[in-house]
């Protein structure tokens, strides 16, 4: 067999220093290493133009290699001061948020011209949408233990009881939480400190991920804004359950919150993957109510910790209403016709369509069955006529029920950010709708089908960007095709 030709510019694991040049869609920064040989890209996420950065090589071809963030060493002149704790969840937190925005604009727009073969996307652009709050927006958040942390002084591992975030690529090291993050609850957040406290003082241990032990794992929290209650999920093993008090941890819980604490639920999870929700494990309410409400655009939802739900809530009416404006452009498309609320989730979009519509039916479909059944309770606490949920997979659903697709006008499509499968894809194309409105919180599958649904007659009329998550890369966009 012959030799692979060593790459000229960089070898895997190399660990580099870059200065960052230029923004890539997906919060790539962009580094360029120039010798006798050419010049050559590396892409390094969570990164911005005129930082100064340490890498390590992952993965290289001939044209462009992908290295892992180490360390910011020197930071970009646009980057100004927060109150905050960074935290690898708002890597851009220091970047003014006009800018923010800029780059999420032009990065997005361009995926469009070369993936979706739109040329003129700016001409077909319709409106950027911030977020109502750049800080505290999130209504969830997963904190999480562990017996190795993070040195920010010496910036290595030292054996201690954490409760934060994970440190950025390094999945066995936590990184104790000081105080406000900016992203979610002030005063819940300012007190995760002393929540760690408490819980190092019973003298059990927190999870140690490369020995899958100990008692601790994880303390999440969901918020309502319409209440302002806190509803929260301790996770911990068996493992030493007969010498934790439950009652007094809830009354410390209650010292520090007070009648905001709505809840406690308590989960053990034995098991030694990393995550919340165990599928072997048990869940019990141990103190309050096990679900809160929030409020979107009039309607009112009850949110377990299970629930999905969008996670900045006041940045998701925003959504719903440009979606629900683009759905009811055209009104004589929706009214007295089926409107198919594919990949749907807990049917928010489909319940605001059925309230502002003249007869019009909603059928929504989800693969995932939690869902469709908060999709349901919710239509029913909302009074919502004329909607009908289905717990199904997309594709099949559409083979298995060909009487709803004479009327269909409109497709509303919402699907994960793996995009739609293609055979998928094909069947939604088949039911021949007029039109389509297609939500994606991943625009760089959103652009290959839009390139897939230009061939098959759908042209990309308008298209909105909405900044649901400031301080990340993430971006939402929401467009309207037509035959």
């Amino acid at each position: 067999m012959p030799s692979r030709e060593r790459n000229p510019f960089v070898k895997r694991n190399q660990i580099l220093e870059l200065t960052i040049e230029d923004y890539a869609f997906g919060g790539k920064g962009i580094a360029r290493i120039r010798n006798e040989k050419g010049d050559f890209v590396v892409f390094v996420p969570n990164t911005l133009p005129g930082q100064l950065v340490k890498a390590q090589i992952k993965t290289s071809s001939k044209k462009y290699a992908e290295a892992a963030l180490i360390d910011v060493l020197k930071p970009s002149e646009d980057e100004i001061e927060v109150p905050y704790q960074d935290i690898p969840g708002a890597p851009y937190i220091q970047l003014p948020v006009a800018l923010q925005h800029k780059y999420k604009k032009e990065s997005t727009l361009s995926l469009f011209q070369r993936i979706g073969n739109v040329p003129h996307i700016e001409d077909l652009f319709d409106e950027f949408i911030i977020s109502p709050n750049d800080f505290h927006y999130r209504n969830k958040m997963e904190y999480g233990f562990s017996a190795i942390g993070y040195d920010r002084i010496n910036k290595t591992d030292i054996d201690i009881f954490t409760l934060g975030f994970k440190r950025r690529g390094v999945w066995w090291m936590g990184d104790n939480l000081e105080k406000d993050s900016g992203l979610f609850d002030k005063q819940l957040e300012d007190n995760i400190k002393n929540i760690r406290i408490y819980c190092e003082k019973t003298g059990l241990a927190p999870w140690h991920g490369p020995k899958k032990e100990g008692f601790f794992r994880y303390f999440v929290v969901r918020k309502s804004f319409k209440t302002n209650e806190l509803l929260f999920n301790l996770v911990t093993t068996s493992d030493g359950l007969d010498s934790f008090s439950m009652p007094q941890f809830i009354s410390f819980l209650q010292s520090l919150f007070g009648e905001r604490m709505a809840g406690l639920i308590h989960t053990i999870n034995d098991e030694t993957g990393d995550r919340t929700i165990a599928t072997a494990g048990s869940e019990q309410l141990v103190f309050g109510k096990e679900k809160i409400v929030e409020e979107l655009l009039g309607l009112q939802f009850e949110i377990s910790m299970k629930s999905f739900f969008q996670t900045n809530p006041k940045a998701a009416e925003k959504l719903y209403s440009k979606v629900v404006e683009y759905v009811l452009e055209d009104q004589s498309k929706v009214d007295n016709t089926v409107v198919m609320d594919l990949f749907c989730g807990t049917g928010t979009i489909g319940q605001i369509v059925a309230a502002k519509s003249n007869n019009a039916k909603i059928i929504g479909v989800d693969i995932v069955a939690s869902a469709i059944e908060d999709a349901q309770k919710n239509a029913k606490r909302n009074n919502i006529q004329g909607v009908q949920f289905f717990a199904a997979d997309v594709g099949k659903f559409l083979t298995a029920h060909p009487e709803y697709t004479n009327k269909i006008k409109t497709i509303i499509l919402d699907p994960a950010r793996a995009g739609i499968m293609p055979k998928t894809l094909q069947k939604i194309i088949d039911l021949n709708a007029d039109r389509m409105v297609y939500v994606s919180c991943n625009p760089a599958t959103q652009a290959r089908d839009t390139s897939l649904l230009r061939e098959a007659g759908y042209e990309l009329k308008k298209i909105s960007l909405v900044d649901q998550f400031p301080h990340t890369s993430h971006i939402e966009t929401v467009a309207l095709f037509e035959k």
